[in-house]
């Protein structure tokens, strides 16, 4: 005689689930809910809410440095976002090619590319830092001088600094997207790729109808997860610029760092915090919305 585990009551595995997502939903909430309260306090480092009211959100909203934080956090998300997929994706059909041609080496330079994710974000901020040195012996102008190209001012000039941001961030979460898109691109019937094949589909025809249709939920649920790991850095920026030269490469995450942790300003922080939250729902949002419809 067999038994058989409890079933959820009328196939509805919702009760079950209930205590789960309460627990997950009050570990998650409390914080958020504190934030906003600080955000409509007074409350500093060195001591805790007086009063309440809405100065904080007026300071903050009227800082004039915050309209070149946020147009400098759109361009470090958005060319981070853009690169990090097709780099990810890149990486994830060479490795899955090489896979099925059975070429060596293929789990090495995976783990090679996993290597980097690891690294945390202030060692590899402090990593690309030494790389960009702009002294004639630091490694990229040295390898630049050695081809006859001049040195570069990575770090000193506004616009390379941010650059060399981009390219600190995308050498670390490049890892990720590639193990999203790798287990997506795994998951596809290989059938498919032999049927375009006898119909004399060419790479690129089936890449184009194939694996971009079929990994367009990866993709979305992608988009989500690394919009909101970039917005959300700013420990390797400040290991690498420290939001320099003046605010050339200070986004968001980072000014509310400093305005914490340097101006010892509670409030003003969590009201920065909630502006950050906000703009990480909605864009999740307007993925989600896109998702909804695939």
């Amino acid at each position: 005689m067999t038994t058989r585990g409890p079933a959820p009551a009328d196939g509805r595995p919702f009760p079950w689930l209930l205590p789960a997502i309460a627990f997950t939903a009050l570990f998650y909430l409390v914080p958020v809910i504190d934030v906003v309260r600080l955000a409509f306090s007074d409350a500093t480092l060195v001591r805790g809410a007086s009063g309440y009211s809405l100065d904080a959100f007026r300071a903050v909203l009227g800082d004039p440095a915050l309209p070149q934080v946020l147009g400098t956090t759109f361009v470090f998300t958005a060319v981070n976002v853009i690169a990090l997929q097709v780099a990810g994706l890149a990486i994830a059909l060479l490795i899955v090619r090489g896979e099925a041609r059975g070429l060596r080496g293929m789990a090495a330079f995976r783990t090679l590319v996993l290597a980097a994710w690891v690294v945390p974000g202030i060692a590899n901020g402090l990593i690309w830092q030494m790389l960009f040195d702009e002294a004639p012996y630091g490694t990229l102008n040295s390898i630049l001088g050695g081809v006859g190209l001049g040195p570069v001012a990575w770090l000193s000039d506004p616009q390379m600094a941010l650059v060399s941001a981009v390219i600190a961030n995308l050498w670390q979460g490049t890892a990720f997207s590639m193990i999203v898109f790798y287990a997506a691109r795994r998951g596809i019937d290989p059938t498919l790729y032999e049927v375009a094949q006898l119909d004399g589909a060419r790479a690129w025809r089936s890449f184009r109808s194939i694996t971009l249709p079929l990994l367009r939920t990866a993709i979305a649920v992608n988009t989500v997860l690394v919009t909101v790991q970039t917005l959300n850095t700013f420990d390797s920026i400040l290991a690498l610029t420290g939001g320099g030269p003046g605010r050339a490469t200070e986004v968001l995450a980072l000014f509310t760092f400093n305005t914490v942790f340097y101006n010892f300003d509670l409030a003003g922080g969590s009201v920065l915090a909630v502006l950050l939250f906000t703009i990480s729902a909605a864009l999740a949002a307007l993925v989600h919305g896109w998702l909804g419809r695939t």
